[in-house]
């Protein structure tokens, strides 16, 4: 085993006798960087605690780099303070920044501190920056800062793997480097489908792309070049025409909204399927979706308003299934469980379950959920179930005969059936159909 070399320190003696040592001041300057990397391996909050009891830890503050900022009611202290936050922690290396501000709660009191942002952000964002948050107008739709490209241009953002944008314009032209990252969640942010193809192409080494609520998108293409592409998100674009995907890897796309062209393109690695329709979530995902994905293994279907394709109502259902349609027959060998949530008795939903019981050899569990499937007071973490209204009641005493008659039958003896039902301690369970 090899030793550690020590160089011994240089001293030098004053003319009182004593000893100053250069080394004694070199290691004072060590001592502290040891204790800003032991503070930055910290949490935040034990950080935040630490610097409370200690002088050491006090000092060291500006070096942890992992900031938070949750702006509420702001004065020009606060600005000031803020600004003199951030211009501390310039060239340091910071890793983690989350900025959570109310602008439209500031902007009704005529404050607003938007044109700070880009100043605040051109220091944070650094070659070492690792995660941006960035959650403007938590509870309004309101936009009123535009996040400069240039922010994220020219290589500051070259070790970024996660970017969250909420509330805020972006407008992407020009290709940025994002080499690196891996998980990108746009919530209210206002951009368009070209400029969302522009930010994508950046965006070879991602994982996991998140949209929300971001309506000026018509045609959302997702390139072939995101090979690393896994899971995909898209919920309540209200603009949204067509989702066009040739990334070969995604195993799990979650839709949220109203009827979209899917086009799924490769589609054999899709493991997890979820769709969110506000009507006829059962024909589309019959038709334009279940069929595309051969190697399907988990299924979840939500329909708020089931609405029939025909001019067969759902009373006909009941005591006679000579009029049940047989669909056509797509096998899936791998799906081993299915959610379908506001089950209603609908015929054709009950004719989706009944295939889907036909075809599927290798289910395992089937939930159909009568309520909005939201949460429950049986889970223990809630008082009270989430409110249904008074005409939900009678529906899911339908939808739940309608179990009893046609699907209960069918169900073979390894598959585990769950049937959810209103709560009888939160909800008033009328016994009239």
């Amino acid at each position: 085993m090899g030793k550690l070399l020590e160089r011994r320190p240089r001293h030098t003696r004053t003319r009182n006798g004593s000893i100053n040592s250069v080394a004694k001041r070199k290691g004072s300057l060590c001592q502290q960087e040891i204790w800003c990397h032991i503070y930055s391996l910290m949490a935040f909050k034990d950080a935040a605690r630490a610097a409370c009891v200690s002088r050491a830890f006090h000092r060291s503050w500006q070096c942890h780099p992992n900031l938070i900022f949750c702006i509420g009611i702001l004065g020009s202290d606060f600005i000031n303070k803020f600004g003199r936050i951030v211009k501390n922690h310039s060239g340091i290396g910071i890793k983690s920044v989350n900025f959570e501000y109310d602008s439209s709660y500031n902007t009704r009191r005529g404050t607003s501190i938007s044109h700070h942002f880009d100043s605040w952000l051109h220091i944070a964002i650094t070659p070492w920056i690792e995660k941006l948050s960035l959650r403007l107008s938590h509870y309004s739709y309101n936009v009123e800062y535009n996040l400069p490209c240039t922010i994220l241009s020219d290589g500051r953002a070259s070790s970024m793997r996660h970017l969250y944008l909420g509330s805020c314009s972006f407008h992407p032209t020009i290709n940025l480097d994002l080499r690196s990252l891996m998980k990108l969640h746009l919530f209210n942010v206002h951009i368009t489908g070209d400029e969302l193809g522009c930010l994508l192409f950046s965006c070879y080494a991602l994982e996991w792309l998140e949209l929300e609520h971001c309506d000026e998108i018509v045609c959302m293409k997702v390139p072939c070049q995101l090979q690393r592409l896994n899971h995909l998100k898209v919920f309540e674009c209200r603009m949204l025409q067509v989702i066009e995907n040739k990334a070969p890897n995604i195993c799990s796309f979650d839709f949220g909204g109203q009827h979209v062209q899917l086009l799924l393109g490769e589609s054999s690695q899709m493991k997890t399927l979820s769709l969110q329709y506000y009507c006829n979530a059962v024909y589309y995902a019959r038709v334009e979706s279940i069929p595309n994905v051969p190697n399907l293994e988990t299924l979840t279907i939500c329909s708020y308003h089931e609405v029939p394709k025909d001019s067969m109502e759902d009373d006909l259902i009941f005591g006679d299934s000579s009029n049940m349609r047989q669909m056509q027959e797509y096998r899936h060998d791998n799906l081993q469980s299915v959610v379908i949530t506001c089950f209603c008795s609908a015929k054709s939903l009950i004719e989706l379950t009944c295939c889907i019981l036909d075809c599927t050899t290798s289910l395992e569990y089937l939930t159909l959920d009568t309520t909005r499937g939201v949460y429950s007071c049986s889970t223990g973490k809630h008082s009270q179930c989430f409110p249904m209204d008074k005409a939900m009641i009678p529906k899911a005493n339908r939808a739940m005969l309608a179990i009893e008659t046609y699907i209960v039958r069918k169900v073979p003896s390894t598959v585990k059936l769950n049937v959810v039902k209103p709560c009888p301690r939160c909800h008033i369970i009328e016994s009239s159909l």
